[in-house]
């Protein structure tokens, strides 16, 4: 599920070792300015492979923006991100997808009426040309069986391929968006309160679905308030407050109510390690 580095690239500079041979992208002084506002303030942080990375803080602590730097929509103001050891201008959300780096927010971006398999390829559709450079039909046999395997890889079952995504459950709608962002082989998922408004035993499936992206190697990003979340599913955490990163941790070896401690604080607590 990896993918290296385009080598050839005209916008990326060697950085020997940068952020270790494990990491897929290192943002280095982050800094991002709206005018007077401060939205981050000189942000470090390494995000690797195989690992879930709680992304924490309290609201207009800097999350959303860091996300949307990270997916190309905003460009940082100052300061560099790497991929794969290389400097690396994310300059849109077309690029950010090309280093496979896939966003599931929370409206999850699914069109309702239209059915599960076609929700998969919204952009990206497959399609042969009748008329070349004309008329195009979409191969929606090829897409049914390309969705259905990439289901199947994260043992998600869904009745039907066909029916629209309206029908199905909140948790089916959320595995669907995640399975969606593994199709398009994602190097980096980043899941914004992704248990949110569902039921216990689909909140159970969607933690599992983010442990199994990172046992497949994939570096996930979690975003999340739910404390439950945080300590059952992530590696590490990373605390942002008042647009700076307070401090990382490792979930291990911390507890809720130093997380809590800490996003309310923007200080570590005394006896907890840093990540």
């Amino acid at each position: 599920m990896r993918r290296e580095a385009d080598a050839m690239m005209t916008n990326a500079q060697a950085t020997p070792d940068a952020g270790g041979t494990d990491c897929f992208l290192s943002l280095r002084g982050v800094t991002k300015r709206f005018g007077g506002l401060h939205a981050l303030d000189d942000v470090s942080l390494d995000i690797r492979r195989g690992e879930v990375l709680g992304l924490l803080g309290d609201n207009g602590a800097g999350k959303t923006t860091l996300v949307k730097i990270i997916a190309g929509v905003y460009q940082p103001t100052s300061g560099e991100i790497l991929c794969n050891g290389m400097v690396e201008r994310i300059t849109s959300p077309d690029r950010a997808h090309h280093l496979g780096i896939e966003t599931v927010f929370q409206d999850l971006a699914l069109v309702p009426n239209l059915a599960v398999a076609d929700n998969f390829f919204i952009g990206r559709e497959m399609t042969y040309d009748i008329v070349p450079g004309l008329i195009r039909i979409l191969r929606k046999r090829k897409m049914e069986t390309d969705a259905a395997e990439t289901l199947k890889q994260l043992d998600i079952h869904i009745p039907s391929l066909r029916v629209n995504v309206d029908s199905l459950s909140g948790g089916q709608r959320q595995a669907i968006a995640i399975a969606r962002a593994m199709r398009w082989k994602a190097n980096l998922v980043i899941l914004d309160e992704p248990t949110a408004a569902l039921s216990v035993p689909e909140q159970n499936k969607v933690l599992e679905l983010a442990r199994k992206l990172a046992r497949q190697g994939v570096a996930v990003i979690y975003i999340t308030h739910n404390m439950n979340d945080v300590m059952a599913v992530t590696d590490r955490i990373a605390l942002l407050y008042r647009g700076r990163l307070a401090g990382e941790l490792l979930t291990r070896q911390t507890n809720q109510n130093e997380i809590v401690s800490m996003i309310m604080s923007g200080k570590p607590p005394a006896s907890a390690q840093r990540a």
